[in-house]
């Protein structure tokens, strides 16, 4: 059995925790400041701002290694609301800079928790699109998100993080400028 530790309680964190569950996933929800609660799941979702990831490496990373561990931030400065990585770079990018034993994949950014709590995007189903280096760490995930009810593709390597990264902050731009809900966003429709 598949088992998950999502770090985070919020809407994201949620809404990734009832996907789970719904396929069979053993899930563990912890707050981000737990420092010293046993990280038991070997799907690890990183579920808080990107702002907090250097924390939680620094107080779990070493409970990290042989485990999946996804990135769903969307690495945005609020103070001038522009992505917070460089260029060529991404957040997950970093992250697995800084967790050389972890597989780390980007997932989960290019929706809202509504369309994850709803299955949908307007009339189409959610789809989550995953970006990572390790095949069989994305068919893991991949499948827990199925098996929750949701579509899913793999997008590719874990570079394309960057690109996911810019289809998340476009979303976000959009919904706070009141041009889409977020109960919308984008679908992909095969």
């Amino acid at each position: 059995m598949t088992t998950a530790t999502i770090f985070g309680k919020g809407n994201m964190g949620s809404a990734i925790a009832a996907i789970f569950t719904a396929g069979g996933v053993d899930v563990q929800q912890i707050d981000s400041g737990s420092g010293n609660t046993a990280v038991e799941g070997d799907i690890v979702v990183l579920a808080v701002p990107y702002s907090a990831f250097g924390d939680i490496v620094a107080a779990h990373g070493a409970k990290f290694a042989g485990k999946i561990v996804v990135d769903i931030s969307n690495p945005i400065d609020f103070q001038t609301f522009r992505l917070a990585v460089p260029a060529d770079g991404s957040a997950a990018g970093q992250l697995a800079e800084q967790l050389p034993d972890a597989s780390v994949l980007k997932a989960f950014n290019t929706t809202f928790a509504a369309t994850l709590a709803s299955g949908t995007v307007g009339a189409n189903p959610t789809t989550v699109l995953v970006a990572g280096d390790d095949e069989d760490a994305k068919a893991v995930l991949l499948q827990a998100v199925t098996d929750g009810g949701l579509q899913g593709i793999d997008a590719g390597a874990l570079s394309a993080a960057r690109e996911l990264e810019a289809i998340g902050y476009l979303q976000l731009q959009l919904a706070i400028g009141e041009k889409v809900a977020f109960t919308g966003g984008f679908s992909v429709t095969k």
